[in-house]
């Protein structure tokens, strides 16, 4: 009955194919008041938040970390070439979403027609006059534009979580009722080693299947691999330990099979899905929904696997997503091994 309830709450609510606020890097090289007049018509946009740099080398390592979705540059010949019949703009999308980009290309072309609109109402519609504007368009991270390139990585996120929480909540469960879990706590076996061999084979098996979903992005879907290698395997490995620590805590929280099997799927594969980044843009969701998914550890591991394959190696994101994953695995073990006390209730 609860899964239901949460599913119709949360796509009617949350999750939303729309691009809001949309953040476009504005670079304004022609001062005249014919391209201010111009970039204007992006502030009256309710789906574009335009910002302002100084240069297109502030504005490219702003693409580069994340800051901003898109660039406009304004030449400095702009007006000019404008007067002259047809001004030329330079729009670089951050192309790792490829359908966000896509959209917000829509929406810069259209807010700026609504200024040249006015200026041609106003010099009475006589296009030599007004001239015309020609966006030169550039996709980086995914030139193709393909939305495999974006997909495919994700994949790999819901791969771990799949193979992690949810095949090792039902581990410790299954030893509760057994009854087999009481015979361990008769032998010299601690409660931390215990943990430790319940997750040894499922991190075999993780390493196994990220093997695969490496040679498959690579040889069969040929996603562009731009990060370190290295990088993409210990940070994937890490997040399977988040992932089967997680699932063997709900395993031996619940001590039912049926009930972790439940939280599982509520608690890992579903936000892993719907909240992590890996279908919907977050910024599109409402602020409570934000606020959850970035306590999720799919979210900060499914930025960190889409920038490493499709941007490179960016280490500020490297080493921030790696430690809160660290974080998570420590605690979640911790956890679990207070759960497994050698105790009989």
């Amino acid at each position: 009955m609860l899964l239901p309830v949460v599913l119709i709450l949360l796509f009617g609510y949350g999750l939303s194919f729309d691009v809001k606020d949309a953040r476009v890097t504005v670079v304004l090289e022609d001062s005249s008041p014919t391209a201010r007049n111009l970039v204007s018509g992006l502030q009256g946009s309710s789906y574009l938040a335009p910002t302002w740099a100084t240069s297109m080398a502030q504005a490219e390592r702003m693409v580069r970390a994340g800051e901003t979705d898109a660039i406009l540059r304004v030449p400095g010949d702009f007006s000019r070439r404008l007067a002259a019949g047809a001004g030329k703009l330079q729009l670089l999308l951050n192309g790792v979403d490829s359908n966000t980009a896509a959209a917000i290309e829509g929406y810069v072309s259209g807010a700026l027609a609504v200024p040249l609109q006015r200026q041609g109402d106003r010099a009475g519609n006589k296009p030599a006059g007004v001239g015309s504007i020609v966006i030169a368009q550039r996709m980086w991270f995914n030139e193709a534009g393909q939305s495999t390139w974006y997909l495919v990585p994700g994949l790999i996120v819901l791969v771990m979580t799949l193979i992690g929480a949810f095949l090792t909540s039902l581990l410790v469960a299954r030893e509760w009722e057994r009854g087999t879990l009481e015979s361990l706590f008769v032998t010299p076996v601690r409660p931390l080693e215990l943990v430790l061999s319940k997750l040894a084979p499922y991190i075999i098996i993780g390493g196994i299947d990220l093997i695969m979903c490496l040679l498959a992005a690579k040889y069969l879907f040929q996603v562009p691999m731009r990060g370190s290698l290295w990088i993409i395997i210990v940070s994937s490995l890490l997040y399977l330990m988040v992932s089967l620590a997680l699932g063997l805590f709900i395993s031996a929280a619940t001590r039912n099979q049926f009930a972790a099997s439940q939280m599982a799927l509520l608690a890992s594969f579903m936000p892993a899905m719907m909240l992590s980044g890996f279908v919907f843009d977050l910024r599109n969701m409402p602020v409570i929904i934000q606020i959850i998914s970035q306590a999720l550890p799919a979210t900060h591991f499914m930025g960190l696997i889409k920038t490493l394959f499709m941007a490179g190696d960016y280490w500020p994101d490297i080493l921030k997503s790696c430690a809160i994953l660290t974080l998570y695995t420590t605690v979640l073990i911790v956890l679990t091994r207070r759960l497994l006390i050698k105790n009989l209730d």
